[in-house]
């Protein structure tokens, strides 16, 4: 050894003699000594003498007992009755408190050795003792005192333990409660003396180390927080104080004697929550697995019982409390054990195994216990049961505990290195801060972000790696929230786009800040880009639709009269040959020009974005009318102004603006609904390209009064206020000999005001709702023509128009079959109107249509005829008897010539096609007379007569009968008495028309 450390330095020589003495005393200490004690334990339980002999010389006595059920008995009436019983050696009371006299003899040795009888009972309440030959009283004791020979032993009494026991024979008188056993037992007196200091020592040691174990349990409880070490250290208490119970020592707590009212309750009390901790400890224990076995019900029902049983100690008496307690644990003692076996056979774990038998162990003590007592069985209800049971069940559940304990820290072992792997591999920066802002700790990832020498002394620092301000930024939000998140940037590169982009997020936790970082440059550009993709157009790079409309909601957000907010709606001219001559590569080239020079003449507060092919919209914040247009001029000229050179190529392209003043609250597709109508106005004609709607302008009053009449048609007052007008229809033939008219729908306002048919219909179309107004209009007609039919009599026709959209839809057909159907007098009379371009439509389908209602007795004309896709060809496909000329060609028509000859070339190819002729729009004589002279069968207008009320109609003899004007008045009656020699009626006309076809 002197030559081994001879050529190490002293320093190493005195480290290693330190060392090696650590060592041996440590190993002396945790493993030498341990097995020292434990080897000499089991030396002192096999080899020694026991210091306190339990059962030696010990004489069970047979005595006489008979009950004293009325406790009425005097002492020689009970000797008297005891001398004809025969001897026992055990009597079991089963819950009975009234007294028992017994009688015994003593055996008294013969070399005069002192002698004790002990009275074994731990449930004796109160005993009387007398000599039975003298009947002189030998003592006295209960639970709170002892008197003459009497003296408390173990759970019991004895007699003589502490004075000579002179008597031979002795008569005792007891009471007890509870299920006890009455037995007596002969020692001598030191025997039984050093047994009384075995019990006590026994029930010392259990006590002393069951509350040492508890306050233990206690103790870890409050260090880990743990609720399940608080309930254990609770019911190792009450499984103490069940053992007391058991071995008859629960009449003293800690060394202090408990008053002797409190011990029944108290044994209650104990009992009670004896019960409901080993459910609640159960069920704590096995939580998790409970879960996994099934079988939830069981559980359910110890709760139940646990419930019932929490208050019975308070209304219960002792007997009554016990039976219900015996019933309850041999219900819920086998309960449990079922579960443990279920609980074993899916956990397999240390843990389990240990919990498990130390509850198993307490279980079974626990059921032995009630049915010992509750059917009387002879085993073992003193003190060894009790130290047994308590202890053994005590130390397998810490056994348990100290398994826990190992897994735990095992987890936790396995977690930190775990948790020390995923730092290491985690693929996003993970780092810990002071609060000064230095690097404490940093991940592979973050070293890789922010450079390898990040945790170095000269490179540690926050603010180093990342912009200005990022430090203080995260500083205060994490002094102001639990936890934060925020995107920083890195310092900056040599170009702007090398700027590396990070997300942070940070909590403050015991000192110091804990978080992660991750590089989101390229996320954030992406995002970046999909933001502006969302809101901007990608062709032009100016606002979309949302974009736009998301900066009109937040100015109209700020409407005032000292904020004004305009908007504009531009359509360029000519864009669409471009794209049709040059492809829309170059249409695209174009556009991008267009949105520049616009741009370009656009303040701070106003924006343009894009909502068609070359339709823009632009949003002028704070910025009256008169600034807007001078802009809108501006951006007129500055498009206008020079062509647009796309390679050898120049293009010129004009631009049409509708601006419109925007009053607050005003919704964005109503303001764009309004400056497209105005932008249409400027498209259609208007010199400078520009219309401007003021604030309260005609366009948005009819706008608003159309939206309104949109909503009243969409709701389901649709049908409210509509009636019907009648327009007289003359004929030129014979004027006085017919009354026709058409139908005119019209609606009134709830001011009384009319709304003519034109906006009806139009509104009816935008809503979807023609169908079901057409179908009011056909059966409010048929009924009115079916009512007043007899005072129809010289009614020709009724003429009703009907839409192109009820004409194609199906269910508007069937039921206007159905309707003709039902009104076959009506039907004969009636004129159906259907425009020409509907005609055109669906040529098969309008065919099919008229020839069904022409089974009916309809009559079909074709309206508005000549004013749209006029073709000669067609008309033979369909077999009309009317051609309404479009009023176009008739009002005002003798100035202009060109409009004679048409409505001439009408007439005469209708004339040739067995057709009748009406003209729409005559508003005066001269018209009139033209009308006739050229041959048109029928005229309709205001010469003749304005839309009337339908009674009007009844009382009027001819349509002729309407005439204002007395020179067309005297040109009609000129006109009918001319005509009277040509004349047949209108219905034979009509009728060998119809034969033609």
């Amino acid at each position: 050894m002197t030559t081994a450390f001879h050529f190490l330095p002293k320093g190493r020589h005195t480290a290693r003699a330190v060392q090696l003495l650590d060592r041996i005393l440590y190993g002396f200490t945790a493993y030498a000594l341990p097995f020292l004690i434990a080897a000499l334990s089991v030396i002192s339980l096999l080899a020694w003498k026991t210091y306190y002999p339990t059962s030696e010389n010990v004489t069970p006595l047979a005595f006489r007992l008979i009950p004293d059920a009325k406790d009425v008995l005097s002492p020689e009436q009970a000797l008297a009755g005891l001398n004809q019983v025969s001897e026992i050696k055990k009597f079991d009371t089963r819950l009975a408190e009234t007294p028992f006299w017994f009688v015994f003899d003593v055996r008294h040795p013969a070399d005069g050795q002192a002698i004790a009888v002990e009275l074994t009972s731990r449930h004796a309440e109160q005993t009387v003792c007398w000599n039975a030959d003298t009947l002189q009283e030998l003592g006295r004791a209960d639970r709170s005192r002892v008197q003459g020979a009497m003296s408390e032993a173990k759970a019991g009494f004895a007699i003589g333990l502490e004075e000579t026991l002179l008597a031979d024979r002795v008569l005792c008188k007891a009471s007890f409660v509870g299920p006890a056993r009455i037995a007596v037992a002969q020692w001598p007196a030191a025997k039984l003396n050093a047994n009384v200091l075995a019990f006590h020592r026994h029930s010392g040691l259990l006590e002393g180390g069951m509350i040492m174990l508890a306050l233990f349990m206690l103790v870890t409880a409050l260090i880990n927080r743990t609720a399940i070490y608080m309930l254990f250290a609770a019911w190792l208490i009450t499984c103490l104080r069940v053992g007391s119970i058991s071995a008859g020592w629960d009449f003293q707590w800690l060394g202090h004697r408990i008053p002797p009212e409190w011990v029944q309750f108290s044994r209650l009390l104990t009992i009670m929550a004896y019960y409901i901790a080993t459910v609640g400890l159960f069920r704590a224990l096995f939580k998790e697995d409970l879960g996994k076995v099934g079988y939830r019900w069981v559980m359910h029902v110890m709760q139940w019982i646990c419930l019932v049983m929490l208050p019975l100690p308070f209304i219960l008496p002792h007997a009554k409390f016990l039976q219900f307690f015996w019933v309850a644990t041999a219900i819920g003692v086998p309960l449990l054990i079922f579960l443990l076996v279920r609980i074993l056979m899916y956990a397999r774990s240390p843990v389990a195994i240990w919990y498990s038998t130390s509850i198993a162990i307490t279980l079974a003590a626990s059921l032995y216990e009630v049915f010992s007592a509750a059917f009387g069985w002879k085993g073992m209800l003193g003190t060894i049961n009790s130290v047994t049971a308590a202890l053994s069940s005590s130390l397998l559940a810490s056994l348990a505990l100290a398994a826990q304990m190992r897994t735990e820290h095992q987890e936790r072992l396995e977690a930190q290195a775990q948790l020390r792997h995923n730092y290491e591999v985690m693929p996003i920066g993970l780092f810990t801060l002071d609060l000064q802002g230095c690097f404490i700790n940093a991940n592979p990832a973050l070293q890789a972000m922010l450079g390898k020498d990040v945790l170095a002394p000269q490179h540690k620092q926050w603010s180093q790696h990342f912009e200005p301000g990022a430090w203080s930024r995260l500083l205060d939000l994490i002094h102001a929230g639990s936890e934060v998140e925020l995107e920083i940037r890195g310092r900056e590169g040599g170009q702007a786009n090398d700027q590396k982009r990070y997300r942070v997020k940070a909590i403050l936790a015991y000192g110091k800040i804990e978080g992660w970082l991750q590089d989101v440059t390229e996320k954030s550009k992406a995002d970046e880009n999909l933001r502006f993709m969302a809101l901007n157009d990608p062709l032009t790079r100016v606002y979309n639709r949302r974009g736009i409309e998301q900066m009109y909601e937040a100015a109209v957000a700020q409407v005032s009269e000292t904020r004004p907010l305009a908007l504009a709606y531009l359509d360029l001219d000519r864009f669409k040959l471009i794209n049709d001559l040059y492809g829309h590569t170059t249409g695209d080239q174009v556009l991008r020009q267009v949105c520049e020079r616009i741009t370009s003449m656009l303040a701070g507060s106003q924006f343009i974005g894009r909502v068609g092919g070359d339709e823009f919209v632009l949003v002028m914040a704070e910025t009256a009318m008169q600034p807007a247009s001078w802009t809108c001029r501006g951006i007129i000229e500055c498009v206008s102004a020079e062509p647009y050179r796309i390679g050898d190529k120049a293009f010129q392209v004009g631009v049409s603006i509708g601006l419109i003043d925007i009053s607050p609250g005003t919704q964005f597709k109503d303001a764009l609904a309004n400056a497209d109508r105005a932008c249409r106005e400027a498209k259609g004609g208007h010199k400078e390209g520009l219309v401007v709607y003021e604030k309260n302008a005609k366009a948005f009053i009819e706008r608003e009064a159309e939206l309104k009449l949109v909503e009243r048609l969409s709701g389901n007052s649709l049908l409210e206020g509509l009636f019907l007008e009648m327009q007289p229809i003359m004929s030129l033939k014979a004027p006085h000999d017919s009354l026709n008219f058409e139908v005119l729908l019209r609606m009134r306002n709830q001011d009384g005001s009319v709304i003519p048919a034109g906006r009806i219909i139009g509104a009816a179309e935008n809503s979807g709702r023609t169908g079901v107004v057409d179908r009011w209009v056909m059966s409010t007609t048929l009924a009115w023509i079916d009512r007043h039919y007899d005072r129809l009599s010289r009614t020709r026709f009724v003429c009703m128009n009907l839409s192109g959209a009820s004409l194609n839809d199906e269910r508007f057909i069937h039921d206007a079959y159905a309707m003709l159907a039902d009104n076959p007098r009506a039907a004969s009379r009636l004129c159906v109107e259907i425009t020409e371009s509907v005609a055109l439509h669906d040529l098969n389908n309008t065919r099919r249509f008229i020839d069904s209602i022409r089974g009916y007795g309809v009559r079909v004309a074709l309206d508005d005829f000549g004013a749209g896709y006029t073709s000669f060809s067609y008309l033979k496909e369909l077999p009309a008897d009317v051609l309404k000329i479009d009023g176009s060609f008739v009002v005002n028509m003798n100035e202009h010539p060109t409009n004679v000859a048409i409505v001439e070339a009408i007439v005469n190819l209708a004339m040739n096609l067995g057709m009748k002729t009406i003209a729409e729009w005559a508003e005066d004589h001269a018209t009139v007379q033209t009308l006739a002279e050229i041959g048109v069968d029928y005229v309709q207008g205001y010469a003749v007569s304005r839309p009337q009320d339908p009674a009007k109609l009844l009382e009027a003899e001819s349509a002729a009968s309407f005439i204002k004007d007395d020179r067309l008045a005297n040109f009609v009656r000129m006109l009918g008495k001319t005509e009277t020699m040509h004349g047949q009626s209108d219905l034979q006309d009509m009728l060998k028309n119809r034969k033609l076809h």
